[in-house]
């Protein structure tokens, strides 16, 4: 379950391609970035008074895992969900609720179509900016702007 917009959403198990899209992307960011940020994996944040999302993968300020307190959106460098069955769900319910609470970067694998759709730039309700990413196309995190990454080194 979580909690996001004052509701308990009841989300699905996780699938076996989910979780390997998962353990994939976090030993990619482990080794890419690990270094510089801190990499969190199916941990609860705190958006705001709320909504308490457990985000796929959270790329978070250095030090933050060593306080006791849920990440808050300033802590977040880039956001990641992967999706296959809850797609809809984070392509609207999640993705307005992280732009409204200024979480700058939000990536959705979309296991459905094996492409990645990049959120930037929030505004309100909305990202100002999106693309959609395929194969050997390739992001590069407004963190860490000297390393990209190909959408198809996330895809399981």
């Amino acid at each position: 379950m979580e909690l996001l917009n004052g509701s308990l959403v009841v989300m699905p198990p996780i699938g076996i391609r989910h979780a390997a899209a998962v353990r994939r992307i976090n030993k990619l960011f482990v080794v890419r970035f690990g270094d510089f940020c801190e990499v969190d994996v199916q941990s609860p944040m705190q958006l705001d008074g709320k909504s308490e999302p457990q985000p796929d993968l959270l790329l978070l300020r250095p030090g933050i895992t060593d306080d006791l307190v849920r990440p808050v959106p300033v802590d977040v460098l880039l956001l990641v969900e992967v999706a296959d069955s809850t797609l809809n769900f984070d392509l609207t319910d999640k993705r307005d609720a992280y732009a409204r609470n200024g979480i700058v970067e939000y990536w959705l694998l979309d296991l459905t179509q094996d492409q990645l759709l990049v959120f930037r730039d929030p505004a309100g309700l909305e990202y100002r900016s999106e693309a959609v990413l395929r194969g050997d196309e390739e992001v590069t995190p407004l963190c860490f702007p000297d390393t990209s990454v190909k959408v198809r080194e996330l895809l399981p």
